[in-house]
């Protein structure tokens, strides 16, 4: 599969790192960020290259040359006027078949042999590759359906209330038809606006969903915090060919304000400290997922829609302070009969309503989690029991002294107990910095 690099930008935004070279050519910790891109690519063994140049190009072909030296291929085209994010892909007559774009201002580390799968099992016209981010409230949002397909995106100029913290990334596979199916009629073409987003309707654009290591050069405040987890090895660990760690967290008591069953937006309040607390586990290089049992669509109480925009609501939250959960999985079911409303086809005895652990198990599967170096944070028994089902430490929250001492005696010492998950986040941070 042949890779195209989009790096004519001239990063005006982070100019004052270096206004004399092009952005993608910024050098960080001894190299350019083009560099750090095409190691990845070689490590997946994408290895045809072809460079989009513009502003100041000539130093991105004098540094890398035909790619020899870096084991690759590496050809160019040169914009001799800006032609936006996507004019140059009009002008290139021999690409044939799927190819990878990606944005030149990119730290990334990702196995693409997934993407590149989902890609193909779906046999999408382009395939965007997504992720929460620290700041969604002024990122363009992506919104798909179930099964990973782009029904809706939100520049980010349009109005949004309670959103899924879903942003596009700046990675994708671009199929040729998608080039043969679009008509800019123009010479600057904007990707987005003038290509994917109105191919939604053609229900073959989709998102590929993924927690591993991506962030954009944009800012001088970005650069600094990727130069940090290049030296701290964050970049290279979150690559899901490696075991990831992961704090399983519960929702109702442990993230928002207990207030029985939720099933209104208006009702969720996330608890003091607890989106600083989901901060600090975004920081330390772990995974945060939401565990949680909702049987609220067993008893009929709410839709899977009006669920979800529960969610959508704590994910808004938790942006706000620049804090992200990478996903959430929910048990609908509740196996007790005779509620008003109650919808029978959720009433079974499923194998992911806490205390079992189907949830925990299927999040370890999709993200190629280590249980063993993994948290389960609760406030219920419940989540004790899930979380030692799956080889978690379980993390009990409590101020109750006479149910702290039950516990401990009933679990012994593997169950870890703190008031609060601020409490909790901030011991295991202590921890990870006496082990390094």
């Amino acid at each position: 599969m042949k890779t195209l690099i989009m790096a004519g930008g001239k990063g005006t935004r982070v100019s004052s790192i270096a206004s004399d070279i092009p952005k993608p050519m910024i050098p960080i910790c001894g190299k350019p960020i083009l560099e750090y891109q095409i190691s990845c690519l070689i490590n997946n063994h994408l290895k045809d290259l072809v460079i989009i140049i513009g502003h100041l190009g000539q130093h991105i072909k004098d540094y890398f040359g035909d790619g020899s030296r870096f084991g690759c291929t590496i050809s160019y085209y040169t914009e001799t006027e800006p032609l936006g994010t996507a004019g140059a892909l009009f002008k290139l007559e021999d690409i044939t078949g799927d190819f990878l774009l990606i944005n030149g201002d990119l730290i990334f580390d990702v196995d693409l042999n997934r993407l590149i799968a989902f890609h193909q099992e779906k046999k999408a016209l382009a395939t965007l590759v997504v992720h929460p981010n620290s700041h969604p409230h002024d990122s363009a949002i992506i919104i798909t359906d179930g099964e990973g397909r782009v029904i809706d995106w939100l520049n980010k100029e349009d109005p949004r209330q309670y959103y899924k913290n879903l942003v596009n990334s700046g990675i994708h596979i671009v199929s040729r038809e998608l080039l043969e199916t679009a008509h800019p009629g123009k010479e600057k073409v904007d990707l987005d606006r003038d290509i994917l987003k109105p191919l939604i309707r053609s229900n073959r654009i989709f998102a590929y969903t993924t927690p591993e290591y991506i962030k954009d050069m944009g800012t001088v405040e970005r650069y600094t915090q990727v130069s940090a987890d290049i030296k701290n090895g964050m970049v290279s660990r979150r690559n899901l060919s490696h075991p990831q760690r992961a704090v399983f967290i519960d929702r109702d008591g442990t993230v928002n304000r207990l207030r029985g069953f939720i099933t209104r937006p208006e009702d969720f309040e996330l608890l003091e400290g607890a989106a600083e607390a989901v901060l600090s586990i975004n920081k330390a290089g772990y995974l945060a997922i939401v565990i949680t049992n909702q049987p609220i669509i067993a008893r009929g109480e709410a839709t899977i829609e009006e669920l979800e925009l529960i969610h959508h609501k704590m994910e808004t939250e938790l942006g706000k302070a620049g804090a992200l959960v990478n996903d959430i999985f929910y048990c609908p079911h509740h196996p007790d009969r005779g509620f008003p409303g109650e919808r029978p086809e959720y009433k079974i005895d499923c194998d992911c309503r806490k205390p079992k652990p189907g949830l925990i198990l299927r999040a370890a599967k999709k993200y190629h989690i280590d249980l063993s170096q993994s948290y389960m944070v609760g406030d219920d028994e419940r989540d004790i029991g899930a979380g030692i089902a799956a080889g978690c430490r379980p993390v009990f929250l409590t101020a109750e002294y006479e149910t702290e001492n039950r516990l401990r005696e009933k679990y012994g010492p593997k169950l870890l107990v703190f008031k609060n998950l601020k409490g909790f986040t901030e011991s295991m941070i202590k921890d990870n910095e006496a082990a390094h």
